[in-house]
């Protein structure tokens, strides 16, 4: 499995960016799609998640702005971020998940390269 995200750039806090990740190959293990970030000097973390079955996960701190979606035939998630805030500045990556050994689907098994997103106040 291979991905790649785009749509990373500046804007403004309050601003929207929509974040793309394509998908190729195939991975019999895989049950869902997520994104993580992260910022200069901290560990990457949770954003939101979404299973191959429809269901969402996101982080408490971007309930509400953010939303995770895909488009099946086109093979690619989607992040769309709204009322952007300064510190949701990061570098921002797409992941393929696959089960965990408690039924979790929470495994990271593949990354893209991520891109950047810078949010100024």
């Amino acid at each position: 499995v291979q991905l790649a995200e785009s749509g990373g750039g500046s804007v403004q806090a309050g601003g929207s960016v929509k974040l793309s990740c394509a998908i190729s190959g195939y991975s019999l293990s895989r049950c869902g799609m997520g994104w993580y970030r992260q910022a200069p000097g901290k560990e990457r973390e949770f954003v939101t998640s979404l299973s191959t079955g429809g269901t969402t996960r996101y982080a408490d701190s971007v309930k509400g702005r953010f939303t995770i979606s895909q488009d099946n035939a086109k093979n690619t998630v989607f992040l769309q971020m709204n009322s952007l805030k300064t510190e949701d500045s990061a570098v921002y990556y797409c992941a393929a998940l696959g089960w965990s050994r408690y039924g979790s689907c929470n495994v990271q098994q593949f990354w893209g390269q991520g891109t950047q997103v810078t949010v100024s106040s």
